[in-house]
């Protein structure tokens, strides 16, 4: 194991590993370049040795295919006397089946750290499945107590609520009377002088 690759963590191959069809997988050129060899040179080894790579091992990429992933991870368009045939794809084992088969020191001890940032990712994605479902249960327990907690606060908002303010003081000084009871003896009064003027 060459100076290379004794500290190559797994995030860092983790980012050539991408998403294809369901599966992850990691591209011929990519994968190539990890274990040291020309693409050519490794595509002719798979090719010579195609019996040992299943469709769960490795796919050949579409044409729409290989443009979307261009297009999601910024590649280059291959020059002018680039690859004719679109791009093989290899998954975790597929990884580990195309070093086996190229038998270079390199591509031995890179294999490794292609598995572990397979697994690594793999394990990622648990972890996020994981919290999401954990989460996706908190919200329904909130949304079961949010209905008992807005009974309370209803019940509780007129309690929360400060007491009405006390009647200002009248200023100066009052006198409450009562009903003025002249009046009614005046009527009293008026009424038996019509009675005198009627009987004379």
């Amino acid at each position: 194991m060459n100076q290379a690759t004794q500290h190559l963590p797994p995030d860092t191959i983790a980012l050539l590993i991408r998403c294809v069809r369901g599966q992850r997988v990691i591209l011929d050129t990519d994968l190539a370049s990890l274990y040291g060899v020309p693409t050519s040179r490794f595509n002719e080894a798979v090719k010579r040795n195609l019996e040992r790579f299943p469709e769960d091992f490795m796919l050949r990429l579409t044409e729409p295919e290989w443009t979307s992933l261009r297009s999601q991870f910024a590649m280059s368009k291959p020059s002018r006397g680039g690859r004719r045939f679109m791009p093989y794809a290899f998954t975790e084992h597929g990884a580990l089946m195309a070093a086996s088969i190229l038998s270079s020191p390199r591509a031995v001890a890179m294999s490794v750290y292609v598995i572990r940032a397979f697994v690594k990712m793999r394990e990622d994605l648990a972890a996020n499945a994981a919290i999401l479902k954990r989460l996706a249960e908190i919200d329904k327990t909130l949304l079961l107590h949010d209905g008992a907690l807005r009974d309370i606060y209803q019940k509780l908002r007129p309690l929360l609520e400060p007491p009405p303010p006390p009647p200002k003081p009248q200023i100066g000084f009052h006198v409450k009377e009562d009903a003025v009871r002249y009046r009614v003896k005046r009527k009293a009064t008026a009424k038996r002088a019509e009675e005198k003027d009627g009987s004379s």
